[in-house]
């Protein structure tokens, strides 16, 4: 048993090592140019390493994928356990500050990089993931929703993504905390109120006026 705990440290810490040379290099230079051996040169790992793991660089794209929403999905987890009692707005402005601090790959992905696959597997996975976190509220409070929760999970998601996407051009001069408010009041307020007109006197407690570009 020991023999195959450290096998797997072994694993693991050579495919992080395969993942983090991907992310530096997708900071430096269009996906579209990388090259397997350049990421074993910053890996410094062997061919034939690389070639137990992956098959492509899209295949270590969608590796990164997975540990993005895994991680996300832990700490959603862990934020809900503590706060039962309904939307915070927290969790949306902490995957905004994910995204600003790991820019270079969210943008490859969301830009369908490779063969797409990286980006449908973060739609897929964010889809899931808000589909349990909506179930979960609606069962905790005991009502029905209204539209069916998949549906609500894959607008969420999509919505999300393409904010994500905007955001990232990096030309909105909105801050992280920025946009996730707004996405935050979007959800909470719904379409109507958010494309109303700015309001002369203070917003009503819990909102916030669209913010100046």
């Amino acid at each position: 048993m020991p023999a195959q705990s450290g096998g797997d440290r072994r694993v693991r810490r050579t495919r992080r090592a395969i993942r983090e040379a991907l992310v530096e290099l997708c900071a430096e230079q269009r996906f579209g140019s990388l090259t397997v051996e350049d990421i074993l040169r910053r890996a410094d790992v062997a061919r034939a390493t690389f070639y137990a793991h992956y098959r492509t660089k899209e295949d270590v794209l969608v590796d990164i994928v997975h540990s993005l929403t895994e991680d996300r999905a832990a700490w959603m987890a862990g934020y809900e356990a503590q706060h039962p009692d309904g939307f915070t707005g927290h969790p949306l402005r902490s995957i905004f500050a994910h995204a600003e601090n790991n820019a270079a790959v969210y943008r490859v992905i969301l830009q369908g990089a490779g063969d797409g696959r990286p980006l449908r597997e973060f739609y897929e996975r964010t889809s899931e993931e808000a589909e349990a976190l909506f179930r979960a509220r609606a069962q905790q409070s005991g009502h029905t929703p209204r539209i069916p929760v998949e549906l609500v999970a894959r607008a969420w998601a999509g919505e999300l993504i393409g904010t994500l996407v905007w955001w990232l051009q990096g030309t909105t001069g909105y801050t992280a905390d920025q946009v996730a408010t707004m996405l935050s009041d979007l959800s909470v307020q719904g379409r109507h109120w958010a494309a109303g007109p700015v309001p002369e006197s203070p917003a009503p407690e819990g909102t916030t006026a669209p913010f100046p570009p």
